[in-house]
């Protein structure tokens, strides 16, 4: 049986067989048997490579420790309000620092980043993801849109329906009407910047016209 540590561009864990091309973590979010008891524990929400200078960790998801995340790519992790780890992705980190602090002039540091962002992705009442109203002529590649309970990936002319395996529907993107954003705005205006990372920035999917999303990747 699947864990419960894939997340989606709504921050959600969900239980899947599929793989993510992206690893990360918000803190122990785990009970001793392994049972998912929140969605986040602190502000500090990283987004990491698959493999760094050889660690491994046996068994996943152990008693007190942080709860491994993995995401399909780069733009779900952003959606879900996840920013590069500073220990694995220095040098993304670094670039990503220098972005935002044209963003937010006079921020520095993870604290500030991470507290930023917290307000940008959960509701403080409900705890749920925050929607923000734009307008699709102006989003960029990488950002996500809500289309009824569906997150679609917007990029190019199109919309692709997220899947945790894959991007599976595209539609065409409206011109001149409002979306429901879902990616938080600051790390809206990182994909503005033209944000390339070492990690995936978009699954394989995305750029297979009407192919089904491999479950292996």
């Amino acid at each position: 049986m699947p864990l419960r540590n894939r997340a989606s561009p709504l921050g959600e864990l969900i239980a899947d067989p599929a793989r993510g091309l992206v690893y990360g973590n918000r803190g122990c979010l785990h009970d001793e048997a392994g049972r998912i008891r929140r969605r986040y524990n602190g502000r500090r929400w990283i987004a990491c490579r698959l493999e760094f200078r050889g660690w491994h960790r046996s068994s996943l998801m152990q008693p007190g420790r942080f709860t491994e995340l993995f995401f399909l790519d780069e733009v779900t992790a952003f959606a879900a309000g996840h920013r590069p780890c500073a220990l694995c992705r220095r040098n993304d980190y670094d670039r990503f620092c220098s972005i935002w602090a044209d963003i937010h002039p006079g921020q520095k540091g993870a604290d500030a980043i991470d507290a930023q962002l917290h307000e940008e992705r959960v509701e403080p009442v409900t705890r749920a993801h925050v929607l923000w109203d734009a307008s699709y002529d102006e989003l960029p590649d990488g950002t996500f849109v809500l289309d009824g309970r569906d997150p679609f990936l917007v990029l190019g002319s199109e919309l692709l329906r997220w899947t945790p395996a894959g991007y599976v529907e595209r539609r065409l993107r409206p011109t001149g009407e409002r979306a429901a954003a879902v990616t938080p705005r600051s790390l809206v205006g990182v994909l503005r910047g033209g944000w390339k990372g070492c990690v995936p920035l978009v699954h394989p999917t995305a750029s297979k016209p009407g192919g089904r999303p491999s479950t292996s990747l």
